[in-house]
């Protein structure tokens, strides 16, 4: 199992929002590229890195910022925020990201989705972020009538293979993942699945890493690692063991 700790860029910072709200920020860090450099160091095989100005604003605000990261560190990206055109698409890739994630345009465009999984391929993922199992699009800011595990499998038929799938209730909350909503999302489509939101203790990993067999691939962490109620260290560690038990 993958572990990617995030790096979520606002106003050139690295922060933490609860529930995706921007009146529940922390900052953790003044400096993205060298909060980037460490998570490397520490042994990260991903890094997953969100730019909130521009999921919020509707084009990416951060580019030159995730450039300086490309350029720091060795281990593949994959980014997303505000992504809504296949020339920033192209730009990001361009510069190095190894995935770009696409969000919005999934309701909004989803010709676009198709038509940049047609000319780039797996370097295309869609993040799906749900409330209540409906789809959050624009920064999380609007909830759609959307059910998530239906636009997966939409995002399939266009040739989508890898989906993000964010709870956004548990986001940044430490109140632990909610794992029925992963193992639907896995098991009803078929696509390989990135877990987020809500990870909080080591056997919040162990109960994602039982749904590897699932097609759950890896797992986002973010204020866990901040705030330290898991290192990166023992995550890996955990990600990389032969569990006994592997059935959900």
């Amino acid at each position: 199992m993958l572990i990617y700790p995030a790096i979520d860029i606002r106003e050139g910072r690295c922060v933490r929002l609860v529930e995706g709200r921007p009146d529940k920020e922390t900052v953790y860090s003044d400096d993205p590229v060298a909060m980037a450099r460490l998570w490397q160091e520490k042994g990260a095989r991903w890094l997953h890195v969100v730019d909130l100005d521009g999921a919020f604003s509707g084009s990416p605000k951060n580019i030159e910022v995730i450039r300086k990261i490309r350029e720091e560190v060795d281990i593949p990206i994959q980014t997303g925020g505000g992504i809504r055109d296949l020339k920033v698409v192209e730009d990001l890739l361009g510069i190095g990201i190894n995935r770009v994630i696409l969000g919005t345009v999934a309701i909004n465009d989803p010709e676009l989705v198709a038509t940049a999984c047609s000319r780039y391929g797996e370097a295309v993922v869609v993040g799906i972020d749900a409330r209540d199992g409906k789809v959050a699009i624009e920064g999380w800011g609007v909830t759609s009538e959307r059910n998530a595990v239906q636009l997966a499998l939409e995002m399939k038929g266009l040739g989508i293979k890898r989906v993000i799938y964010t709870d956004i209730w548990r986001d940044g909350t430490l109140k632990g993942p909610n794992v029925d909503a992963i193992r639907e999302m896995a098991g009803k489509t078929g696509l390989t699945v990135i877990a987020s939101g809500g990870i909080s203790t080591l056997d919040d990993l162990r109960a994602i890493k039982k749904m590897e067999h699932n097609g759950v691939e890896g797992v986002i962490m973010g204020k866990s690692l901040y705030a330290g109620t898991v290192s990166l260290e023992d995550a890996l560690a955990l990600a990389g063991m032969e569990l006994e038990e592997n059935a959900c």
